[in-house]
Order: C-alpha cells, then sequence, then structure tokens
C-alpha cells in the first residue's frame, strides 16, 4: 500500500489561499484589465493613432474621444491601448532574460560552491552596480536608442536579481535530509538541481518575477521618457508622460492617464506578489 499523496493535494490547498486573499485577487484583476487592453490592441483600437488630426488637438474626454486627445490629435485611449502592449512586452521579455540566465547561474553557484560560487557572485556584484538606466544610455551610444535596447538593458539589469535569489533559496534546500537521500542514490548535481533544487524554490522565484516584471513597467516608462525606449511611432506610457509636460496646465488629461495606467499596472503586479507570498508562507495564511 503507498501513503504518497497525490500532487494535487498540495496545489489545491495554495490555489484556494490565492483565490481567498483579497489582496491577490485584486491585483490579478487590476493585471488582467491590463493584459486584456494589451490583447484587444492586437486586433481593435478607437482610432488609428498614425492619423493625425490636428483639428482635433488637445481636446478633453468626450463622447467621441473618451480620454480626449493629444497635441497631435491622437485619441489617447487608443494610444494608451497601444502602450500596454509596448510596455508589456519589454518587461516580460526582460524578465524571461533575467530568468533564463540569472536562474541557472545562481543555481549553479550554490550547487559548486568554493570558488566558483564566489567568482560568480562578484562578478554578479559588478553587473548588480550598473543600474538599467546607466546600462541603457551605454547600450544607446553604441547601438542606438529603441525598445529593442530597453529590452538588452533591463534584462541585464534583472540577471543579478534572479541570480541571487535562486542562489539563496538553493542554498536553503541543499542542506536538507531528501537532498542527502538524492545524494547518497547517486544523483547528479545537475539531476539533484532539476528535479529537487528549482520545484521547491519556484515559489520564490515566481514572487520576484512579478516584482521585477512591476519593475521593468517602471523602467521602460522611465526609459522611454528620457528618449531611450521605444521610439515614435510606436506609443510608450513613458513617452506619452514627456510629450504631456509642457502642457500640463492646459490638459492634464495627457499626463493624468497614462500615468494612472503605470500606477495600476504597477499596484496590481505587486499586490499579486504579496498575495502569492502569503499563500506560500505558513506564517501569513492568519493574517488574511
Amino acid at each position: 500500500m503507498s501513503f504518497a499523496s497525490p500532487p494535487t493535494t498540495l496545489a489545491r490547498p495554495t490555489g484556494l489561499r490565492l483565490l481567498a486573499s483579497r489582496t491577490f485577487v485584486a491585483g490579478a484583476v487590476l493585471t488582467g484589465l491590463v493584459l486584456l487592453t494589451a490583447v484587444m490592441s492586437l486586433v481593435w483600437t478607437p482610432y488609428d493613432i498614425t492619423r493625425l488630426v490636428v483639428a482635433d488637438r488637445m481636446q478633453p474626454p468626450s463622447f467621441a474621444h473618451w480620454l480626449g486627445t493629444d497635441h497631435l490629435g491622437r485619441d489617447i485611449l487608443s494610444m494608451i491601448m497601444l502602450g500596454a502592449r509596448t510596455s508589456i512586452a519589454v518587461a516580460l521579455v526582460a524578465v524571461g532574460i533575467g530568468v533564463g540566465i540569472g536562474v541557472p547561474l545562481g543555481a549553479y553557484a550554490a550547487a559548486r560552491g568554493g570558488f566558483v560560487d564566489e567568482a560568480l557572485m562578484r562578478f554578479n556584484d559588478l553587473v548588480f552596480a550598473f543600474p538599467s538606466l546607466v546600462s541603457a544610455i551605454m547600450i544607446t551610444a553604441i547601438f542606438g536608442p529603441g525598445a529593442v535596447n530597453a529590452i538588452i538593458a533591463i534584462g541585464i539589469f534583472n540577471i543579478p536579481v534572479f541570480a541571487r535569489v535562486a542562489r539563496a533559496g538553493a542554498l536553503s534546500i541543499w542542506p536538507r535530509e531528501f537532498i542527502l537521500a538524492a545524494r547518497a542514490a547517486g544523483k547528479s548535481d545537475i539531476r539533484i538541481t532539476a528535479e529537487h533544487i528549482l520545484p521547491n524554490i519556484a515559489g520564490l522565484l515566481l514572487v520576484q518575477a512579478s516584482i521585477q516584471f512591476a519593475l521593468g513597467i517602471l523602467a521602460e516608462a522611465g526609459l522611454s521618457y528620457v528618449g531611450l525606449g521605444a521610439q515614435p511611432p510606436m506609443p510608450s506610457w513613458g513617452r506619452m508622460l514627456y510629450d504631456a509636460q509642457t502642457v500640463m496646465l492646459v490638459a492634464p488629461w495627457l499626463a493624468v492617464f497614462p500615468g494612472t495606467a503605470i500606477m495600476a499596472t504597477v499596484l496590481g503586479l505587486n499586490m499579486m506578489g504579496d498575495g502569492i507570498a502569503d499563500a506560500l508562507d505558513p506564517r501569513a495564511r492568519g493574517r488574511r
């Protein structure tokens, strides 16, 4: 007779705790609305933003233009929808770069230890010393501004973050008895990492990914604001804020709506991360 529990018995309580968390649900709703907006922009927007209607410039919100128009007569709602797609794509790929490179580096450093661990972590600190904005400036000086270079800059900044998290999580797992049993069974360090270490730190990495996703949205907006991110005619929330800064007194909606979009997206992702962290932390189960 086997006394092993089916895998679903562990996943189901965690899922129920997530659904019971008001923080997670609220964050998921906000994030879902932004994702829905980005997906919808692939097939439909209220107006074509490539058409400049100067006669309609800086119109306040109305039935024709729900969020008003900008200084070139473009519909703000359409630009926010397309800007959501740009921001999410940049942040998603940048986080993917961080996970794809940083997690293996951190896990490998924890598995090998000694000189390899020390060398990788010092190199990790060297990369971490350059913020994404500084990296973007250096990359732009060589290759020119653009969304691709923004992705590279933010992705490079994410690598040491995920390497540190993966290493710290892995180091807490390696001394445990089931890892010693796996070693006694003749499993290699790579196999142990793949079969035991990574599954046990997946929740930790998921929480960090939600945080870095939110920071990626902010970083993309910041880089676009200073002209190093997405370039016209590609819409960007940060670029919209830059264009609005000179007309704030006469057309405040030009800054309010893209700023609200950035705030809602970052808030939703952070709330989701908090909800996931609480669901995975036994000490936090009674707080929400």
